[in-house]
């Protein structure tokens, strides 16, 4: 019975280079969509969040702080990037479901549903990755990098609109990227790619790998570094304690 529905699964799973491209053309057509649509409200509110991601920047500069542009269309560009940021973070949801829809078309039937499971999970912890930056790590991260320039350079800081937008938006990106790890690893455990046994014998290599990714990823400076590694290696160990879970459940329902 098991190797009748594999030999099922394999029918219904079949699809050409062609098909798949045509997949992957049609995902991104709507998920395209879907983000130009939410920029655009974030174009609309573009003052207010400004307001919000500035406040890592004044609280280690002051309440009288201001940033700067040193070039006409300095502005625009980095109003557009914070439109395009929010776009992201609002359509999230609609972005990661064309995502998890593309690699479905590929899996076999039985293996669908844990897409189903996957595609919120991402978009959840995509957006609270971004928060998670701009909320804890940014504040931290300004702090230190001003404080240092003050007690051991003598100098002070100035921040031009440009460079603090890219700065934040850049990170955002990459917290959200980063926060996909737990989704990753569990689906790639409950579709049979990697087995909990590897996962747990590679935390070494994980997590030497996870410090390259934070220094290559982020400024550098130690404090940025940090604050992306640690939470990285903890959301591996969630992944793999998800995944068990997952696994002693299934193996109690079969018996």
């Amino acid at each position: 019975m098991g190797d009748t529905n594999k030999k099922q699964d394999l029918l219904n799973s079949t699809m050409g280079l062609g098909d798949h491209l045509e997949e992957l053309r049609s995902r991104l057509i709507l998920a395209l969509l879907g983000l130009v649509i939410c920029a655009v409200i974030g174009f609309f509110f573009g003052k207010k969040i400004i307001a919000f991601i500035e406040g890592p920047y004044i609280s280690a500069m002051g309440t009288e702080a201001r940033l700067i542009t040193l070039a006409p269309a300095d502005g625009f560009v980095s109003y557009v990037k914070i439109a395009l940021m929010t776009g992201l973070i609002i359509s999230s949801p609609w972005v990661f479901y064309q995502l998890w829809m593309f690699i479905a078309a590929g899996l076999y039937p039985s293996e669908k549903r844990y897409v189903y499971l996957a595609a919120p999970f991402s978009a959840a912890l995509f957006v609270v990755g971004a928060f998670f930056f701009i909320l804890v790590v940014a504040p931290i991260t300004l702090n230190f990098l001003v404080k240092f320039n003050e007690k051991m350079l003598g100098v002070n800081s100035s921040f031009t609109f440009q460079r603090y937008i890219s700065f934040v938006t850049h990170l955002m990106l990459v917290f959200g990227i980063a926060f996909q790890t737990p989704v990753a690893i569990f689906f790639l455990n409950r579709t049979g790619l990697v087995s909990l046994k590897a996962l747990s014998k590679s935390r070494k290599y994980v997590l030497l790998a996870i410090f390259v990714v934070a220094a290559l990823a982020t400024p550098p400076d130690v404090v940025s570094q940090v604050t992306l590694a640690l939470p990285l290696y903890l959301l591996f160990e969630f992944g793999i304690l998800i995944s068990y879970i997952a696994g002693r459940r299934k193996t109690s329902q079969n018996n």
